[in-house]
């Protein structure tokens, strides 16, 4: 059978309403097991990995009962979810988007990080300029930290002398470990290799110091009453406290 251009056009719309007829009826059988509610969210990849956890372990311990959906995505796309109703909120660096509401919950630095035995890793602070001998690792093309750090160097005029590229921050990290060269990675993804030793931190100098500023969002409207969803929030709140190397807004825009 070939769609016609009328039925491509429609396939997506059939496309979720079949995962949500398949997402209603196992949460019925979950009812019938104990289960007391769901709750769906969405995150961009560096929260899913490196924050998420800590806070759903957290949430569990209050509401054991509830069904958790965690999906990934990049910012934009999981700001798409959250318009559509598929997830009650979101997880993204900071955009602007008149269809959501944003709440600010913490800042990610981008930190220059490399093994103990690195040639940068001993001098412990760096000019901009000197990463023209280094090997650089990027991470996931598709995501704006990918665009920022070449910005960073590009502004600088810096060009490395080599570049390796991968998909993921956690690849990037391991690359890392393995002496391969030096990276720019957000500071919650290598807390505990830099407090384990594996990594070091360099201070970078000449170049403006990288933050991206990382919030919750949610559909415009009325919340819905949920004791699960407010203590969601509540532990949102605290991933300053929290989370290692997660900082503190440091001012409101």
């Amino acid at each position: 059978m070939v769609l016609t251009p009328a039925g491509r056009a429609f396939l997506p719309c059939a496309d979720r309403a079949m995962e949500a007829l398949r997402s209603g009826s196992s949460l019925i059988r979950a009812l019938g097991h104990g289960v007391v509610g769901e709750l769906a969210v969405a995150v961009a990849p560096a929260v899913s990995a490196y924050v998420l956890p800590e806070i759903l372990v957290r949430f569990m311990e209050r509401h054991p009962d509830v069904r958790l959906l965690v999906r990934t995505g990049h910012s934009e796309e999981i700001v798409d979810l959250v318009v559509r109703g598929e997830v009650e909120l979101g997880i993204v660096r900071q955009l602007r988007d008149a269809r959501v509401r944003s709440r600010p919950l913490y800042e990610d630095e981008l930190i220059l990080v490399a093994r103990p035995d690195h040639p940068l890793a001993a001098a412990g602070r760096v000019d901009v300029a000197e990463i023209s001998n280094a090997q650089l690792i990027l991470f996931d093309r598709t995501s704006s930290y990918y665009d920022v750090t070449n910005a960073l160097f590009r502004v600088a005029g810096v060009v490395p002398r080599g570049v390796t590229e991968v998909d993921n921050i956690e690849a990037a990290k391991r690359m890392v470990e393995r002496g391969l060269g030096v990276a720019l990675l957000p500071g919650t993804a290598v807390a505990d290799a830099l407090s384990g030793g594996s990594l070091r931190e360099i201070e970078l100098a000449g170049t403006a110091t990288i933050r991206r500023r990382i919030v919750a969002v949610e559909a415009l409207g009325s919340r819905p009453a949920s004791a699960f969803l407010d203590t969601l929030w509540g532990l949102l709140e605290r991933i300053p406290d929290l989370i290692p190397r997660a900082l503190p807004i440091m001012a409101a825009d």
